[in-house]
């Protein structure tokens, strides 16, 4: 049997379709803060996750994501199945909200000051996104940054923060009483496990806030927390080599880039430590 959930998340609002329960009991206490509804008038993205093949049900099972019945990637193994929908909301994002200037990112906001933190897999953005948002400052994302082409607005899309390997247990004895989903071994990004957000960031997630700097992270084991100025230029490559949908908004997205950098300062940024990098990132905002 099925089960249905309609799920508003910032500007998007998600259907969630699906039999297998692990979906559902992590559904349920990841986005317990979440205004579920019974009905919505417009739904952007239809998600169905379960196994269409029977044989499948029983033999190695294996799940499947549906948007709108078209299934967008290889089944995966049943034991993956929640990541697997984290992982295909981001798709369906980065895919079709061109309406956004779509960055791979943290993004967090303090004093009404969004930091944008983008960055390469493996360099401790959503560790350190993670570790900031159970220290006061609000969630936007741990993965995308969704600047508005109408205002230059940065948006919420508050949802769980995907952790991985060693950052997990990092984030477990960083944050008291965290709340995860399962954990999914063996994905091809190694070990998983989603962090439940602060209820706050979730009530606020329809808050847009102006962007105030850009902070590329790096994890550098037992390094000072440092600061260093990134020019123009060089901020600029990084922010096309980080964007998602750059190569479809062509000259809207240059403009947007360009402008935006005319008005804020970007910075490298090394860590190791959460006291350390809490203190600097919250200078740049207080």
């Amino acid at each position: 049997m099925f089960a249905q959930f309609t799920l508003p998340i910032g500007p998007f609002t998600f259907s969630i379709k699906t039999d297998h329960q692990a979906v559902i009991d992590n559904l349920s206490a990841l986005y317990a803060d979440y205004a579920f509804s019974e009905n919505s008038l417009f739904i952007d993205f239809p998600i169905t996750i379960t196994t269409r093949s029977m044989l499948r049900r029983f033999i190695k099972p294996q799940i499947d994501f549906l948007l709108d019945e078209f299934a967008p990637f290889k089944p995966l193994p049943k034991d993956q199945s929640f990541a697997m929908l984290e992982w295909g909301m981001n798709w369906c994002i980065t895919t079709r909200a061109h309406q956004f200037l779509i960055l791979h990112a943290g993004t967090i906001e303090k004093n009404g000051r969004v930091v944008i933190m983008p960055a390469e897999q493996g360099s401790g953005k959503s560790t350190l996104t993670a570790a900031m948002v159970y220290s006061g400052w609000r969630l936007f994302s741990d993965e995308l940054a969704l600047i508005s082409l109408t205002n230059s607005l940065v948006h919420p899309c508050t949802r769980p923060i995907n952790l991985k390997n060693d950052s997990i247990e990092v984030i477990n004895n960083y944050v008291d009483n965290a709340v995860f989903s399962t954990i999914a071994k063996d994905t091809h990004k190694g070990t998983v496990a989603l962090l439940k957000p602060p209820k706050e960031s979730v009530e606020r997630m329809l808050e847009a806030a102006p962007l105030h700097c850009i902070v590329f992270p790096k994890y550098v084991a037992n390094a000072q927390a440092k600061l260093t100025p990134v020019s123009q230029i060089a901020a600029f490559q990084q922010l096309i080599q980080h964007s998602f949908n750059y190569h479809i908004l062509g000259g809207e997205a240059f403009n947007m880039i360009a402008n935006l950098l005319k008005n804020i300062t970007c910075y490298q940024f090394e860590y190791s430590d959460f006291e350390e990098a809490k203190e600097i990132l919250s200078s740049l905002v207080d």
